[in-house]
């Protein structure tokens, strides 16, 4: 399974500092709110593909009937499952976005966050989630705006040749709506956020970054793209 997977370049090498990244990210609940605004979770039952290390997966918990995990990284399957085994609605299953291990008409509500670099080439995961998700539910995908945002600057920097309009105008092509999220990222101390600026950027993009910006914060553009079935 591994070899038809793009590796993560820092939740796969770094799951312990990933984790800082995920309670540092959105402390005012924008994506969820945005989300839920589209289509409710509520009784729902909803996969999150790519699902990490299933930090997620509780807060769907919450509110869903059930609730699946789909990841293709054994490590972090293993994490994953330990994380919610007290946590009887929920599920990890190995797999891949693009062969998810889901009967067809299967699940209400789908979820893909920061999973990879979204837009073309995903064609087959985009095929799996017509399969998978009933009429009536719908599909999330949030990525990174490079566009704008204090963050986006870094990633132009880092990724100078990924074109933020091109990934837009895919979704549109292919009948997602998006909205433009405002993010921030608020770490609790210094030291945790060069940390995990380190792993989502090449080593003289984020030194430089570090080195022009001062404090544990910093905003962060993101695109909700979401499509209803």
């Amino acid at each position: 399974m591994a070899s038809t997977v793009r590796p993560s370049p820092n939740i796969w090498q770094s799951p312990g500092l990933y984790e800082i990244e995920n309670r540092a990210c959105d402390p005012d609940g924008v994506i969820e709110a945005a989300m839920a605004a589209v289509r409710t979770w509520d009784g729902a039952d909803l996969i999150d593909v790519g699902c990490g290390s299933g930090f997620h997966l509780p807060r769907f918990a919450e509110r869903a009937r059930r609730v699946i995990g789909i990841e293709p990284h054994p490590p972090l399957v293993a994490l994953a499952r330990r994380r919610t085994r007290d946590l009887a609605t929920i599920e990890v299953r190995a797999g891949t976005a693009q062969a998810l291990p889901l009967p067809a008409a299967s699940v209400d509500v789908a979820h893909a966050r920061w999973a990879y670099f979204f837009g073309p080439g995903c064609e087959p995961g985009l095929r799996e989630l017509d399969r998978v998700v009933r009429r009536g539910g719908a599909a999330f995908v949030i990525d990174i705006d490079a566009t704008r945002s204090t963050f986006g600057s870094w990633f132009r920097r880092w990724k100078p040749d990924y074109d933020s309009l091109a990934v837009q105008r895919f979704w549109a092509t292919h009948g997602w709506q998006r909205v433009p999220l405002d993010l921030r990222w608020v770490m609790q101390t210094r030291a945790d956020f060069e940390a995990v600026v380190r792993i989502e950027l090449s080593p003289e993009v984020a030194e430089a970054a570090l080195a022009e910006h001062p404090g544990s914060e910093v905003d962060y553009a993101a695109n909700l793209f979401w499509k209803r079935f």
